[in-house]
């Protein structure tokens, strides 16, 4: 059973404003709202009001609730499962999402990821969150139409909760951590599930307890095929990821990126039928896109071979598995700075 949580305890956490208020049952939203925005808690969206009983809840189940697990810049606040379990609640998200979130924020602080560049640039990334397996499920997380928009709570609130976290605990606040020129949508909330029921299965091990992945993305860009057979299908994903590698450099030497393919299941099924793999897509998608940014920005070496190709490797196109309905494909939209996708087991805290 989880410890309860008093104002007192949740002020000894460590958050860049030093205030985590909690409030007695009945309190109205108005008044806790704004003690939330005066805290500097917000997001801007509407809070749930945290109290000892919701935070209880939130914390079931976890062992460990003030173990500090790493801490997270830009303002290196401790990561906590208590501390996510506040932001959890004020997100409104539903219990038992506290490990997955804690799992995917551990992810984030890993060195290859480079929070602390996504977080404090003039740019507009933001983090996507990719639940596979288990939790996907038990959660209740929506890997079909609209995925990557409005309707389902779970996609919201895991997402605006790992947000929140990112503002409220490591302390990615405008003009203090976050500088971005403009920002993005994604920057609320950017969580959808894989459907691992296609031909392609998985993109990443799948352990018993599920796993997370955690992308720095730009933005989102939608690409159709333009016939039935599979190089028609996907020379406008090469041509787009070609693209956008191009334009991400300001003119100046640009750090290669990893590329990430959402595919929606009636895709994954005729390309299946055409007897094309998860890798041959990769493969497919490597060779053609590198050969259209060679196009792009002219060939930079005595082979006539692109020096910066569209990303490390053929393996570091990731190719996802989700969305309803139809054949239109997304491409998120790499940071142009220098970040690696993390990917990571769900365990228990």
């Amino acid at each position: 059973m989880a410890r309860r949580l008093s104002a007192r305890a949740l002020a000894t956490l460590s958050d860049p404003t030093g205030q985590w208020p909690v409030f007695e049952a009945g309190v109205t939203t108005e008044e806790a709202t704004q003690v939330l925005l005066e805290a500097e808690l917000s997001d801007g969206l509407p809070l749930v009001v945290p109290t000892a009983e919701g935070l209880d809840a939130m914390l079931e189940g976890v062992v460990q609730s003030d173990a500090v697990i790493t801490q997270m810049p830009p303002l290196f606040g401790d990561l906590r499962p208590d501390a996510v379990a506040y932001q959890s609640v004020i997100a409104g998200c539903e219990p038992g999402v506290v490990p997955v979130l804690v799992q995917a924020l551990e992810n984030c602080t890993a060195p290859e990821f480079n929070l602390l560049g996504l977080l404090t640039t003039t740019g507009t990334p933001a983090v996507a969150l990719v639940v596979h397996g288990k939790p996907s499920h038990s959660l209740g997380l929506n890997s079909g139409t609209n995925c990557l928009g409005p309707g389902n709570r779970a996609n919201a609130t895991l997402g605006r909760a790992l947000s929140l976290c990112l503002r409220n605990i490591a302390g990615a606040r405008e003009l203090v951590g976050d500088m971005a020129t403009m920002g993005q949508p994604g920057k609320y909330t950017f969580c959808f599930a894989e459907d691992t029921s296609t031909a392609f299965g998985s993109s990443c091990e799948l352990p018993p307890e599920g796993s997370v992945t955690v992308i720095g993305v730009s933005g989102t860009m939608e690409v159709l095929p333009q016939g039935e057979k599979a190089e028609e299908i996907l020379k406008p994903v090469a041509i787009a990821m070609a693209g956008a590698q191009a334009a991400s450099g300001g003119g100046r030497p640009r750090q290669i990126a990893e590329q990430t393919l959402l595919l929606p299941p009636e895709l994954v099924e005729r390309l299946n039928r055409l007897g094309w793999s998860r890798r041959d897509v990769q493969a497919y998608l490597f060779k053609t896109g590198n050969a259209v940014l060679s196009k792009l920005e002219g060939d930079r070496s005595e082979s006539g071979q692109n020096s910066d190709p569209i990303a490390p490797s053929a393996e570091q196109i990731r190719i996802v598995v989700t969305g309803g309905a139809g054949v239109k494909m997304t491409c998120l939209v790499p940071w142009a700075g220098v970040s690696r996708s993390v990917h990571g087991a769900v365990r228990p805290r």
